[in-house]
């Protein structure tokens, strides 16, 4: 079964002053989504989401990577890069995690973007016009807190109770005027290996 998708959504936001101070360069944020029927709908509990997942999790995956980089001009302007799923307000929050927590959704965009950290992210659940929140970090360097960001975001008729809303999300440049440093000096004062953060 193929992802039924009613629409897709594309946001892209560009900060020039931040602080009362012109930004040395300007962030932008790239949000694109997909509002598409949720497959489980309408049936009972499902115990065997699989087939579902392998059906359209990769078509969502490479639509809304393809969405993302022909935005940002190429995967590798992409510096920041998360995730997230929303389903309406008859589904399971597993629902939205299912089509998001797959490498068969999260691989396509890794891929375009020569990534190497995890995807952040929120699955959640909502009525239409909910916030929609897209945690962001670096896409090689989970320790730089200069791309720690969140794109926030809603779409006045998704998700609809049998919907699933589907997104990623893209920073170009990180914070400006970013100055609370790094998770890596961090650990450094506190006497911490930075190999092994935890000190277990």
């Amino acid at each position: 079964m193929a992802a039924q998708i009613r629409k897709t959504f594309l946001s892209i936001e560009t900060t020039l002053v931040e602080g009362r101070r012109p930004a040395a360069r300007p962030l932008k944020l790239i949000a694109a989504a997909a509002v598409v029927t949720n497959p489980w709908a309408g049936r009972d509990f499902v115990a065997d989401l699989k087939p579902e997942i392998h059906d359209v999790a990769p078509e969502l995956g490479a639509l809304l990577t393809q969405m993302i980089c022909d935005a940002a001009g190429g995967g590798a302007a992409v510096e920041g890069y998360g995730k997230a799923a929303v389903v309406g307000l008859d589904g399971e929050i597993e629902h939205a995690s299912a089509l998001i927590h797959t490498l068969r959704f999260g691989n396509h965009y890794r891929e375009a973007v020569g990534a190497k950290t995890y995807l952040a992210f929120t699955n959640t659940r909502g009525p239409a016009n909910c916030p929609i929140m897209i945690p962001l970090m670096d896409k090689v360097d989970e320790g730089r807190r200069s791309h720690y960001l969140t794109i926030q975001f809603a779409i006045p008729d998704a998700p609809s109770a049998d919907e699933i809303v589907v997104a990623l999300g893209a920073s170009i440049g990180g914070r400006p005027h970013h100055r609370i440093g790094d998770r890596y000096q961090d650990l450094k004062d506190l006497g911490h290996d930075v190999a092994n953060p935890a000190a277990i």
